[in-house]
């Protein structure tokens, strides 16, 4: 779990800038030029995500700063964010093998744990040696390799199978999504990982749309307009505890998120690895729609864009909210939240 809520953490900071801001200036460049800077900026952010995959799950483990480094540096290397060049020079594209980054991540800080102070003054001249000769070399020889073939692998029979039978995946996938969003797993991490693209984007973002949307409608009452709308504009994780303590809540979520799902297949709806978990929040899911390759701008697009991420989700919410409020099995204060 240390490892896992590192990973959720790091994938958060250095992959929600994009999210935010990248598919919003791609729109924008042709009024916005300037913007292509600001893209570049965040890009080089989710290349980063290596790094702070180690750095985070170092700070779960509460390690010391030389401790930090090691394993920041060790999840690097099992990454392959970076190949070498010919010349010397190293070429940092993507985010890297989210996975094999939390497994060398996870390695390197058992190794670090393992050593502890046994080597005493010589930490700061050996640990960092000692790890990257072995788990580094773990990471970027042995466990990639494999784990490499077995996401792409995976990412491919999603995407393939969704590209096949667009509605019944639409709804598993939505359906799946809508309750990933609210557990402590990312959804982003897992999309990220398994290089989720095109029709199995759109759908998953749809079930994070459906639980958000259910959210903010079923606990208006008992949260008012502030704390509703943060189950769009932020994320509907913030009702994790509220989920776990009544999980029936789950069932009109999950309900709502197959109907998105299976509409959003039949319209092929599309997205991106970024796109996939984040919902409505930075209009990230519409937005990579919009300018997925074969979609575009066009009126018909937009209206379909409206239709899946705003209009019928918000429909479905109130429906399946006032449908399980009648019969018993929910009520506001399940999702009231209390920050303070």
């Amino acid at each position: 779990m240390k490892v896992l809520n590192g990973i959720s953490v790091a994938v958060v900071v250095t992959l929600v800038p994009q999210a935010l801001l990248g598919e919003l200036l791609k729109a924008l460049l042709p009024i916005f030029p300037a913007g292509q800077n600001i893209i570049n900026l965040v890009g080089l952010t989710s290349s980063l995500l290596p790094v702070i995959i180690g750095m985070m799950v170092a700070v779960e483990f509460k390690l010391t700063p030389i401790q930090t480094a090691v394993v920041a540096i060790s999840s690097v290397l099992g990454s392959g964010v970076a190949t070498a060049q010919g010349d010397g020079s190293f070429l940092l594209k993507g985010t890297g093998l989210v996975i094999n980054s939390g497994v060398t991540a996870a390695l390197a800080v058992g190794l670090v744990l393992f050593i502890g102070t046994k080597l005493r003054s010589y930490t700061i001249l050996l640990l960092a040696t000692l790890t990257i000769l072995t788990v580094g070399s773990i990471g970027a020889f042995v466990t990639y390799p494999a784990v490499k073939v077995f996401t792409i692998w995976l990412g491919k029979l999603i995407n393939g199978t969704t590209e096949l039978q667009p509605i019944f995946m639409g709804i598993i996938l939505a359906a799946l999504f809508s309750v990933l969003i609210v557990s402590p797993v990312s959804t982003v991490g897992i999309a990220t990982a398994i290089f989720m693209e095109g029709v199995s984007s759109g759908t998953a973002n749809l079930g994070c749309v459906a639980a958000g949307m259910t959210l903010m409608v079923a606990g208006w009452k008992a949260n008012g307009f502030a704390n509703s709308i943060i189950h769009i504009v932020g994320s509907p994780k913030v009702q994790m505890a509220n989920m776990f303590a009544h999980p029936r809540c789950l069932i009109p979520i999950v309900l709502h998120a197959a109907i998105l799902g299976g509409i959003g297949g039949a319209f092929q709806v599309t997205g991106s690895a970024i796109s996939a978990g984040f919902g409505l929040s930075g209009l990230a899911g519409p937005l990579a729609a919009l300018n997925h390759e074969g979609w575009g701008w066009s009126a018909g697009n937009i209206a379909i864009v409206l239709l899946c991420w705003v209009i019928l989700p918000f429909i479905l919410a109130v429906i399946f909210t006032r449908i399980f409020e009648k019969i018993g099995w929910t009520q506001p204060e399940y999702y009231a939240l209390r920050f303070t």
